[in-house]
């Protein structure tokens, strides 16, 4: 069964584009130039990644976003005008995934899906396969083949992403972990730059959710022009 992909854009050619080189990878698309019809389908359809333009004539796509994000855990990739770094930031601490700035070239977008779906699908499809896979740290639970965190007896909503970063932080327990390696894990070689502030954002909104003072985090820690750290 072919994994189901949700675009969301008024700009029908880019719309219509996307969702040619989606069905050429055999990808199953729904497309919506608005997003009253993409939150119904949202809600009736089984989506494993969604790819959402901010800018919208009626909800915007971070509203959406922040709507996914009520009930879901799937992938969301927003797509964002050019320089647009408040969107960016905004859309990453609602709980987008990833970001592709327009205009883009479609294969880049076709492997920034496939990523976010190869990292979806590691912990929960194919985790069966694998035994013992619990991190404990304190009252921090790791699950990995539920796909779920607890701390403090108290689930955490983390998204895809969220959940790999503490994923990584914690079997790197004692070891500091650049942003540099934690991209490089979770998307890849391809898109990293210095000036990537993706991680920041995603650490910041994980610290909220944990409920970690930022100037004083009892799990995540800052290495201060390094990286990240769980202390053991």
């Amino acid at each position: 069964m072919s994994d189901k992909i949700l675009i969301v854009d008024d700009e029908r050619e880019i719309a219509d584009l996307v969702e040619l080189y989606l069905r050429n990878e055999n990808y199953t698309v729904y497309k919506y130039y608005s997003s009253e019809e993409a939150l119904k389908c949202i809600e009736e359809s089984k989506i494993d990644l969604a790819i959402l333009d901010i800018m919208l004539p009626d909800l915007s796509g971070l509203s959406i976003c922040q709507k996914i994000r009520e009930k879901h855990v799937f992938p969301v990739i927003m797509l964002t005008a050019k320089d647009a770094e408040t969107d960016k930031i905004t859309g990453l601490t609602l709980g987008a995934d990833d970001y592709i700035t327009k205009p883009f070239q479609p294969l880049e977008l076709i492997a920034r899906v496939k990523a976010q779906l190869r990292r979806y699908k590691k912990y929960s499809e194919n985790s069966s396969e694998r035994e013992n896979d619990v991190i404990i740290h304190g009252g921090l639970v790791i699950d990995l083949k539920s796909h779920e965190v607890i701390l403090n007896e108290r689930i955490l909503p983390l998204t895809p992403t969220e959940f790999s970063i503490l994923r990584i932080l914690c079997e790197n327990k004692g070891s500091v972990v650049s942003s540099e390696k934690l991209f490089r894990e979770i998307w890849g070689d391809e898109y990293f730059t210095k000036n990537n502030n993706t991680i920041t954002v995603h650490i910041r909104h994980l610290r909220e959710k944990m409920g970690e003072a930022s100037d004083a985090p009892k799990y995540i820690k800052t290495v201060w022009g390094v990286g990240y750290k769980i202390e053991k």
